[in-house]
């Protein structure tokens, strides 16, 4: 249960940065929503490996590169399931409700897919 909820402080922190960076580039900056998003998600992803990494799952002393390579194809699917499911529930349901949509779809992805991926994959 530490665990667990050591990577929900971590997906916390990483997900100010995600949206820190997605706000300011959607809201103040103009930038189509979906190019926000993804650059949000990039740079919590960077934040999220290296705090769990380090403080998380205690693997720093594991070969980086392979954990590196591990997150990596699990943040590729972050990516595509954040990205997508926002671009389509902005458009089926015909509303601007990009900030909403991404907050419950960040909150499912990080629980759901992150953790359990993470944990028995990337730094087992």
């Amino acid at each position: 249960m530490i665990t667990f909820t050591k990577a929900q402080l971590a997906s916390i922190l990483a997900t100010a940065i995600d949206f820190l960076v997605y706000l300011f580039l959607f809201k103040v900056l103009g930038v189509w929503y979906v190019i926000g998003s993804a650059a949000g998600t990039v740079s919590g992803g960077v934040t999220h490996f290296l705090i769990s990494r380090h403080w998380v799952f205690r693997a720093g002393e594991g070969k980086w590169s392979g954990q590196a390579a591990r997150y990596l194809l699990v943040w590729t699917g972050n990516l595509v399931l954040n990205t997508s499911v926002l671009y389509l529930l902005t458009q089926i349901t015909g509303t601007n409700y990009a900030v909403a949509n991404k907050i419950g779809i960040a909150i499912g992805v990080a629980v759901l897919y992150n953790y359990v991926l993470q944990k028995r994959f990337v730094f087992k």
